[in-house]
């Protein structure tokens, strides 16, 4: 299994996370549950891709697909 906590792109998602995760802790309570779902949702994804990234040969399609999706805001 790849080691992903050295990367930089690793650790700047990751530090999204948690940042997220205390941003959200104090939305209204609607919000919290929608807006909030959604930014801590997306932020798990870019965090998943990277692992995926890395632990694969050819890191370019997934990398690609990270790209994407962070750049159009996608939720899926």
């Amino acid at each position: 299994m790849a080691h992903t906590e050295h990367l930089p792109i690793y650790k700047g998602c990751y530090d999204l996370c948690l940042y997220l995760e205390q941003v959200v802790h104090n939305f209204p309570r609607y919000q919290k549950y929608t807006l909030g779902t959604d930014l801590r949702d997306g932020a798990r994804r870019a965090l998943r891709l990277v692992v995926r990234a890395n632990a694969r040969r050819d890191k370019a399609a997934v990398l690609l697909e990270l790209r994407e999706k962070s750049s159009r805001g996608q939720s899926t």
